[in-house]
C-alpha cells in the first residue's frame, strides 16, 4: 500500500480509463529522486487489468549508445514488424541492427515505433512506461517524444518518468511527484524505525527530507540507536539525493567484500543481464553467495534489479578508479564480441587508464557501426572517447575532427565546435585543414544561413582543390549556394570573389557532373549574366533529370536544381525535378530535408493553380517540422496568401517574414521575395503604385535573380497601369534578355504578355493572342489567367465589349477555380463594366473541418489509403481513423466515394491534393 498517494493513482487511473476508451495518453510524471514515481508505476501497472504493457528504463552509461532504450521497450514486439510499412521496417531494423543499411532518418524511425505500438493496440489497450527518462540515450529520446506528439486515438498510453522534465517534454499533461503530507510522513517513519524518536527529532527528519518517502526509509538506516533518538547522526549535507546516497553507500561499507564488488559489476553493467554480470563476477572471483548478502540493495532473478536508481549511482561512485577499471575490465571479457562489440568496447574504454590505440581503434570501429544504424550522437560520442585515447597526436586531432563532424551531422553545433577546436590544437595534414574550414562554413550555415558560412567555404574550397578536386568543386557549390541566401544583404563583391573562384575551379571529372554543370553555369551566371549561364544551367538542370543520378547527389542538389530550373523558364523540369526531391526524401526517409522539397513542390502547384494541393503540402511540411522542430522560412506559405489577395492576412505575414529575413541574414530567398509577392497581392488588388514601389525593390537585387525575373513582370504591370512607361521599358528590356535567353513557352508568353501592356493599337493584339497560346502549353495556369486578364481589360478599352467578356470571362472563371480571389474580383469588375454579370460560384467553405480532418480528407479523396496517409503525415492509421471518422459525421457523408464527390463539386476551392510521388 502506498501512504498518501490517493490523489495521483486516481489520476493514473483515470489516464487508464481513457485509453481502455480509445482515446492515446501520454502522461509525464516528474519529481526528484526518492519521492516515489517508481512505486507509483509499480501500482498503475498492477492495475492495468486488460492491458498489454512494455517498459523501458534510461540507464546513465547507456546514454551514448543510440536506440538502447527504444530497443528495450519494443524487444517484445518485433515480432510485428512485418506488418509495418516497408520504409518504416527497415529503418527500425537498421537501428537495432537486425540487418545492414543506410543509416535511417531518426525520425522515420519513431514513426515506426509509432506504428509498432499502434499494431499491437489494435488487439488490447498498451500501457508503454518509460522509466528515468532523464538517462534516455538522445535517440530513443527524440523517439519517444516523436511518438508522444503524434498518439491520439490508439488506445495507447504513454507513460515518461523523469526527474525534471526538459523542454523537450513540455507541453504534455504532467504528474508533478511531491513529497507525502506530515502525517503520511510520519506514518511512514514510523513504521521504518523501530525506537522511540523525541518529537523535535522526528518533526526535524519530517521537514528535512521534505517528505520523500525514500529519504524517510533510508536515512534512518545505519544510525544507532542513540543517534536517532537524540537527532545527532543528522548530519547536514549539500543535498537531499547526496544524503540519500550518503545512507546507501554506508550500507554499502557494511557488506562483505564480495558483496560489494558484485554491486560494482551490476552498476557498471547498464543491461541488467544476469548472465553477463555473473559471467564478469566469476572472472572477479565472486562467488554466489555474495548475491544473498546485499541487504536487499539488489536483486537478481530474471533480470538485474537496483532498490532504487540511487543505489546504482551511489555504488558506482564509491568505488575507486582501479577498481571500476578492474570490473569494466570483466565485463569486456564476458561481453560476446559478436553479440554485443559495441558494449565491449565501451567496457574497454572505461577499463583504460591512459592511452591505448587498440582501444581507441575498437571504439572507431564502434563509431563506425551506430553511424550506420543512425545513431550519429553514439558514433560521436565514441568517436570522442577514442580521440582522448589516442597516443598519436595527428591520429588524436583526426579522430577529433571526425567527432565534430558527426556531432554536426546530429544537430549538436556548440559541441562540434567544441571538437573542431581540439582537432585544431593538434598537427593536421593537409586535407584535414581544409576539412576544418569546410566544418566550420557548414556550422555557421546551419546556424543562420548568414554572411559568415560563404567566406569560410570559400577558404576552405581553395585549400582543397590541389588535394580533392571533386570535394573542392562541391564545396564551390555549397560556397556559392551560401552566398545566394545573404542576397542583398551581401556584399557585391564577396557574391563576385565566390563566382570568380568558382568559375576558376579544375576539372574533376569527364564527363562532369550534373553537380559540376550546376557549379560552372552558376559561376558563369554571376560572373558574365543570363545569357552566358543559361546554356549552361539549362545542360546541368536537364542532367539532373537523368534517372543515373545518384540517390545522394539528387537529395543534396535538388533543391538548388529545381530553383534553377524555374529561374530558367522552365515549368516542365521543374515539376519533374520537384516532384523527385519529394520522392528521394520519402523513400530515404530523410525527414529532416523533406519540409524543403515539399516546400519547393509546393510552389509548382501553386503557379499550377492548384491551391489545395499546394496548401496540403505546406500542411505537411509543417507536420514534419512540428515533429523535428525544424523551421523554415515562411516564402511559399507567403506568396500562397498573396496569390489569394486575402489583404490583411497577407500584410501580417509580410511583416513577420521580413524579421524573419532580417533576422537570418537571408536576402536572396528572403527581402526580393517578400517584394515580389508584395507586389503580386498589390497589383491583383488594383494598387498599381503600392505594386510598382514593392517590384522596383524586387528587381533591384542583382544577385537575388530567381525572384528579380518575376519582379520584372510585376514592375512591368503596375508601371504601365500607373502611368510610369519609362521603368515599363527599362524593365522589359531587363526582362527580355532572361526571356530571349530561355525561349521557353513561359518565358516567352510571359514576355509577349508584358510587351503588349506597352504596346499601343492594333499591334498589341498579337501580343496578346501569342502570349496565351503560349502559356496554354505550360503548367503555369496562373500565368495564362492573368494573360485573359489583361488582353480582355485591353479589348474592353478598345470598345470591343463582346471579345473582351469572352477574355474576361475565362480569367474570372479560372481566378475563382484557383481561389486567386483578389485578381478574380478584378475581372469581376471589368466584366460587368462590359455589362455582363459574372455568375456566383457557390463556394462551400470548409471551416467546419480542422485543418488536420481537412488534410487528411484531401488525402483520402485523392485515393490515398489510411496507412499511406498516416506515413505522409506522421502519424497512426488509428488517427488517421478517427479524423475521417469526424469529417464523415461534419460533412454528412458515409464513404470515401462520396467525400472525393463532396470535394470537388464546383467552387469548392478544395481540388483534390494528389499524391505527390
Amino acid at each position: 500500500m502506498l501512504h498518501g498517494r490517493r490523489v495521483e493513482l486516481e489520476a493514473l487511473e483515470r489516464l487508464l480509463d481513457e485509453v481502455r476508451r480509445g482515446q492515446s495518453r501520454v502522461l509525464v510524471v516528474s519529481g526528484e529522486p526518492g519521492v516515489g514515481k517508481t512505486a507509483l508505476l509499480e501500482s498503475a501497472i498492477g492495475s492495468a487489468s486488460g492491458f498489454r504493457v512494455a517498459r523501458a528504463v534510461g540507464v546513465e552509461s547507456e546514454m551514448e549508445l543510440a536506440f538502447a532504450a527504444l530497443q528495450q521497450l519494443c524487444a517484445p514486439l518485433l515480432d510485428r514488424l512485418d506488418r509495418l510499412p516497408a520504409p518504416q521496417r527497415d529503418a527500425l531494423e537498421v537501428a537495432f541492427g537486425l540487418r545492414a543499411g543506410d543509416a535511417p532518418d531518426r525520425f522515420l524511425v519513431g514513426l515506426a515505433v509509432l506504428s509498432l505500438l499502434a499494431e499491437v493496440a489494435e488487439e488490447q489497450p498498451f500501457l508503454c512506461v518509460v522509466d528515468d527518462a532523464q538517462w534516455l540515450d538522445r535517440a530513443s529520446g527524440q523517439a519517444f517524444v516523436f511518438v508522444a506528439r503524434r498518439l491520439l486515438a490508439e488506445s495507447v498510453a504513454l507513460v515518461l518518468v523523469t526527474r525534471d522534465p526538459g523542454d523537450e517534454l513540455q507541453g504534455f499533461q504532467e504528474l508533478v511527484v511531491e513529497g507525502l503530507r506530515d502525517g503520511d510522513a510520519r506514518a511512514l517513519l514510523s513504521s521504518a524505525v523501530r525506537v522511540p524518536l523525541d518529537e523535535r527529532v522526528r518533526d526535524r527528519l519530517v521537514a528535512e527530507t521534505r517528505g520523500n518517502p525514500l529519504a524517510l526509509l533510508e536515512l534512518p538506516r545505519g544510525l544507532t540507536p542513540a543517534e536517532l533518538a537524540g537527532g545527532f547522526g543528522l548530519l547536514d549535507a549539500p543535498g537531499l539525493s547526496g544524503r540519500i546516497e550518503d545512507s546507501f553507500r554506508r550500507r554499502l561499507a557494511g557488506l562483505p567484500a564480495d558483496t560489494q564488488r558484485l554491486l560494482l559489476v551490476a552498476a557498471a553493467e547498464p543491461v541488467g543481464d544476469p548472465v553477463l554480470v555473473w559471467r564478469a563476477a566469476g572472472r572477479l572471483g565472486i562467488g554466489v553467495k555474495a548475491a544473498s548478502e546485499t541487504d536487499g540493495l539488489l536483486a537478481i532473478g530474471a533480470s538485474v534489479t537496483f532498490r532504487h536508481p540511487l543505489v546504482r549511482s551511489s555504488v558506482y561512485r564509491a568505488a575507486s578508479t582501479e577498481d571500476r577499471q578492474a570490473v569494466h575490465r570483466a565485463l569486456a571479457d564476458a561481453t560476446d564480441p559478436e553479440v554485443d562489440p559495441d558494449r565491449l568496447a565501451w567496457h574497454l574504454a572505461q577499463a583504460t587508464p591512459g592511452f591505448d590505440e587498440d582501444v581507441a581503434s575498437e571504439l572507431e570501429r564502434s563509431a563506425g557501426r551506430a553511424q550506420a544504424r543512425g545513431g550519429l550522437a553514439a558514433a560521436a560520442a565514441f568517436l570522442e572517447r577514442a580521440a582522448v585515447l589516442t597516443p598519436e597526436p595527428s591520429r588524436r586531432a583526426a579522430r577529433a575532427l571526425a567527432a565534430a563532424q558527426a556531432k554536426h551531422q546530429a544537430g549538436a553545433f556548440d559541441s562540434a565546435l567544441r571538437l573542431v577546436n581540439i582537432a585544431e590544437s593538434g598537427p593536421l595534414n593537409e586535407l584535414q585543414r581544409p576539412q576544418v574550414d569546410l566544418l566550420r562554413g557548414q556550422i555557421a550555415f546551419s546556424l543562420g544561413r548568414g554572411s559568415d558560412a560563404p567566406p569560410l567555404l570559400l577558404k576552405a574550397a581553395k585549400r582543397l582543390e590541389p588535394l580533392d578536386q571533386q570535394l573542392a568543386r562541391d564545396t564551390y557549390l555549397e560556397a556559392l549556394t551560401a552566398v545566394f541566401f545573404p542576397g542583398i544583404l551581401a556584399s557585391d563583391e564577396s557574391v563576385l570573389e565566390t563566382a570568380r573562384a568558382a568559375r576558376a575551379a579544375p576539372t574533376s571529372s569527364q564527363p562532369p557532373r550534373a553537380s559540376d554543370l550546376l557549379l560552372d553555369g552558376l559561376g558563369l551566371l554571376v560572373a558574365e549574366g543570363y545569357a552566358a549561364g543559361t546554356p549552361t544551367l539549362r545542360t546541368a538542370v536537364n542532367a539532373f533529370r537523368d534517372e543515373d543520378i545518384s540517390r545522394g547527389e539528387g537529395r543534396r542538389w535538388l533543391s538548388l536544381a529545381s530553383r534553377v530550373a524555374a529561374f530558367l523558364w522552365d515549368d516542365e523540369t521543374w515539376d519533374v525535378l520537384s516532384a523527385r526531391f519529394v520522392q528521394l526524401a520519402r523513400d530515404a526517409g530523410a525527414l529532416s530535408g523533406l519540409p524543403l522539397a515539399l516546400a519547393t513542390r509546393s510552389a509548382v502547384h501553386l503557379f499550377a493553380g492548384e491551391f489545395a494541393t499546394a496548401s496540403s503540402l505546406l500542411e505537411e511540411a509543417a507536420a514534419v517540422n512540428e515533429v523535428t522542430g525544424a523551421s523554415l522560412a515562411p516564402y511559399v506559405g507567403l506568396a500562397h496568401v498573396a496569390f489569394h489577395g486575402r489583404e490583411a492576412e497577407a500584410a501580417q505575414v509580410i511583416e513577420a517574414t521580413t524579421r524573419e529575413v532580417v533576422r537570418r541574414g537571408e536576402g536572396q530567398g528572403g527581402l526580393t521575395f517578400v517584394h515580389w509577392v508584395t507586389a503580386v497581392l498589390h497589383n491583383g488588388l488594383g494598387r498599381y503604385e503600392e505594386a510598382l514601389a514593392a517590384a522596383q525593390q524586387a528587381a533591384e537585387d542583382t544577385h537575388a535573380s530567381w525572384w528579380r525575373n518575376w519582379g520584372s513582370v510585376e514592375l512591368i504591370e503596375a508601371a504601365a497601369r500607373s502611368g510610369a512607361a519609362g521603368l515599363a521599358v527599362d524593365a522589359l528590356a531587363q526582362l527580355s534578355e532572361t526571356t530571349g535567353a530561355s525561349g521557353t513557352d513561359w518565358a516567352l508568353g510571359v514576355e509577349a504578355r508584358s510587351r503588349a501592356l506597352l504596346t499601343d493599337g492594333e499591334a498589341a493584339e498579337p501580343l496578346y493572342r501569342e502570349a496565351i497560346q503560349r502559356l496554354e502549353r505550360t503548367r503555369v495556369r496562373v500565368e495564362l489567367a492573368r494573360a485573359h486578364l489583361v488582353y480582355g481589360e485591353w479589348l474592353r478599352r478598345e470598345r470591343r465589349r463582346l471579345d473582351a467578356r469572352e477574355q474576361l470571362r475565362t480569367a474570372h472563371e479560372l481566378f475563382a477555380e484557383f481561389g486567386m480571389e483578389a485578381f478574380a474580383e478584378r475581372a469581376r469588375v471589368e466584366l460587368e463594366a462590359t455589362g455582363e454579370h459574372a455568375r456566383k460560384r457557390s463556394v462551400e467553405t470548409r471551416d467546419e473541418l480542422t485543418p488536420q480532418e481537412a488534410q487528411i480528407s484531401r488525402l483520402a479523396a485523392g485515393g490515398a489509403t489510411n496507412q499511406e496517409i498516416a506515413a505522409q503525415l506522421f502519424i497512426s492509421p488509428s488517427t488517421v481513423d478517427y479524423h475521417l471518422r469526424k469529417a464523415f459525421r461534419k460533412l454528412g457523408i458515409k464513404s470515401r466515394h462520396q467525400l472525393k464527390q463532396h470535394l470537388l463539386q464546383p467552387g469548392a476551392h478544395t481540388n483534390t491534393a494528389a499524391r505527390e510521388s
